[in-house]
This record gives C-alpha cells, structure tokens and sequence, in this order.
C-alpha cells in the first residue's frame, strides 16, 4: 500500500511540475530605472548595441523610443521571413519618466519560432540590463510554450500570415524611412514613418506600449512584407480584450494602407 502511494504522489509531482512547464508565461517587456533618452541611448551603446534610431510614435515628444541591434540579433534574424527578430526596443516617457524595454526572449520565441536560440536571448537581456539597470518583468505575459504558434483568437492571423506589401519592391520612401539595417541574407528591415491617424491607436490602448511602434516592414528577394497588424497589435498588448481592440478596429486596415503608401 505504501509503494502504491509513493507511485501516486511520484506521478502526482511530475504532473504538477509538467503543467506548470506548460502554464508558464514570458513577459512581453521589462521596466527599467528611468533615465532620459539620450542617457539611454548612450548607454545602450557602451553596452555593445548599434542605435537605429530614436522615434517619437504619433508625433509625441514627450515619447522616445530608441531602435537597437547588435551582431547575435542580425545573425539570428539573417533566415528566411525572420528579419523582425533583428530589433530590440527601449521605450522612455519623459512625462510620466519610465523607461520600458522588449524582452528579447518573448519577442525572439515568437518571431523567430523554430530558429529561436536561447543563448541569443539570454546574451541580448543581459547587455540590455547592463545598459538599463536593473530588469522588471511587467504583467504583460503569454503562455512562453504558445509564443511561436500565437494568435489572439480563432480566424486571426499568425506570425506566418504576413502582409504582402509590394512586389519589387526597392525601399521605402523618403521621410517615411526612419532605419534601414541591412541582413546577413541580402534583406533589409525598415523602420516606418506612418501617417499619425495611422499611428493614433497608442492613445487609445497604451502609450505605455509606444514602443510597438515604429512599425517596420521587410524587404527579402523583392518584396516587401508587414507583420499582419491584428497578429503584431494583439501580440504586443497580451493583456487587452477584445471589447479594448474592437475601440481600434479600424487602425489594422489603416496601418496596412500607410505602409503600402511608403513602399516605393
């Protein structure tokens, strides 16, 4: 009888600990020591990124959000449709003075899916803690195991479900481009200017969140695609229903038209 029980408890225990496995979640961002922008930025660069840029979303200046890489991102994103993984993102609001960052492993997992490397990530966090201080996670969280297969709902789009901008495409159009970085695969990510109706959503669901923007757009063998905007809004605020998307419910074929415009 004693065995019988030791066997149903060992079970038991490994059970418990396979669904928590199952059940953990990965934050989307960190919240870090508030700084301004360009003490950020400057530090960011001593901690061994290339800045990109550094954008403010819908025109607000009081928003800051600097555009990093580094040589373990780009390599990492340098695979076929994987070029969004090449970003990090660090978010600082002057006005209410936080400072928030992308973590890399959330964004990595889900971006880069079966090419996802743990060491990448890892390496990416801890040069971006040595930048920003010390790294919090925020309540913005997915089940970590569902990062590479998500979706919002049944009928929404994937990672996979992309946009297909244009064919032939050679770049981006004046102002609209903010970067361009260059892949180890000979394709280029961009980062885009859109029209401010088009970049007005963060007002309505989170400023907190600026950081999803600037929106970029990725030029391989030709042509250039978008991360679907109701895969890449939905992913970027985990926490939000669909009552709080439906009040933008507008903004994904708004965003879409904004970046055909800017492709040339």
């Amino acid at each position: 009888m004693t065995k019988m029980f030791s066997k149903i408890a060992v079970a038991m225990t490994l059970f418990f600990f396979a669904s928590a496995a199952v059940q953990a979640k990965e934050a989307a961002y960190y919240n870090a020591p508030y700084a301004d922008a360009k003490t950020v930025a400057s530090k960011l660069k001593k901690a061994g990124f290339q800045v990109l840029t550094t954008y403010s979303p819908a025109k607000k200046d009081y928003l800051k959000v600097i555009v990093v890489t580094n040589k373990a991102l780009k390599s990492a994103a340098s695979k076929p449709k994987r070029g969004f993984a090449a970003i990090q993102k660090v978010l600082v609001n002057s006005k209410v003075k936080t400072v928030l960052t992308t973590n890399p492993t959330y964004w990595l997992k889900a971006f880069l899916q079966k090419d996802y490397n743990a060491g990448t990530a890892s390496s990416t966090t801890k040069a971006l803690s040595k930048a920003l201080g010390k790294l919090t996670p925020t309540k913005d969280a997915l089940s970590a195991s569902k990062l590479a297969g998500y979706h919002f709902m049944i009928g929404m789009p994937y990672y996979e479900d992309m946009l297909v901008l244009k064919k032939g495409a050679k770049g981006i159009k004046g102002k609209k481009q903010i970067f361009a970085l260059k892949l180890n695969n000979g394709a280029t990510l961009y980062g885009v200017k859109m029209s401010k109706g088009a970049e007005s959503f963060i007002s309505t669901i989170g400023e907190d969140k600026a950081l999803v923007l600037p929106y970029t757009v990725l030029i391989e063998n030709g042509t250039a695609y978008a991360l679907h905007a109701k895969y890449y809004l939905a992913i970027s605020y985990p926490l939000l229903t669909m009552g709080e998307f439906m009040k933008i419910s507008s903004i994904p074929d708004t965003i879409e038209r904004s970046l055909k415009k800017a492709v040339k």
